[in-house]
């Protein structure tokens, strides 16, 4: 199958690229890296970004953005990056790609556990999240052609925790994380929240 990852530099990207190349013909894609370059913040660049990549079996986004900051100093600009990159630059994946994704193919979206489980710093991320998870359970009913939309919550990712100084063991590593959207590219899971621990559950159910 050719899959394209959207953000396969990052860190769970890296993790979905590698668990991925072996068993699918992957194609990157990404604001700076990639085989091809991408803006989720720009409608047009997505839909260039599908004119250009042909048809594909999977599309899996492991990219965007969002703020960290305290509640009291988020200002309209920090809402606006993650409603505009990780949101809309996600939900846009999906209405530029459909045409583009194989009969029977499937999207595989990101979003958090931080709208389910937040901590202080993530009111921003945690609209975002839970946005993404509602249009999931809604895409999931009108996709045509038996395309499938799934969105995986990652926890905490161990080396994320690294890099900000804290301690890993509060995450899992981005190899475990990986596990998750190989087993909605490879699955037959529709309208799922898929969490790396192993669980499946209809996105927006407690």
């Amino acid at each position: 199958m050719r899959v394209l990852v959207i953000g396969g530099a990052g860190t769970i990207g890296k993790a979905v690229t590698a668990a991925l190349r072996g068993r699918h013909e992957v194609v990157t894609a990404g604001r700076s890296s990639g085989e091809r370059r991408v803006d989720m913040t720009d409608a047009a660049s997505i839909a260039r970004l599908f004119a250009a990549i042909g048809r594909v079996g999977a599309v899996v986004s492991c990219a965007g953005d969002a703020s960290f900051k305290p509640l009291t100093q988020l200002r309209d600009e920090d809402f606006d990056l993650g409603l505009r990159s990780k949101l809309m630059g996600q939900i846009n994946l999906v209405r530029y790609g459909v045409d583009s994704v194989a009969d029977g193919g499937s999207f595989t979206l990101t979003s958090g556990i931080l709208n389910r489980y937040p901590a202080p710093g993530t009111a921003a991320i945690a609209v975002v999240n839970g946005g993404i998870d509602g249009f999931v359970r809604a895409a999931a009913l009108e996709l045509p052609r038996g395309i499938r939309i799934n969105v995986v919550s990652p926890p905490w990712v161990s080396e994320t925790l690294v890099a900000m100084g804290r301690d890993p063991s509060g995450g899992l590593p981005a190899t475990v994380v990986a596990e998750a959207y190989v087993r909605s590219v490879e699955g037959t899971d529709t309208g799922a929240l898929l969490e790396p621990n192993g669980t499946r559950s209809l996105v927006g159910a407690e």
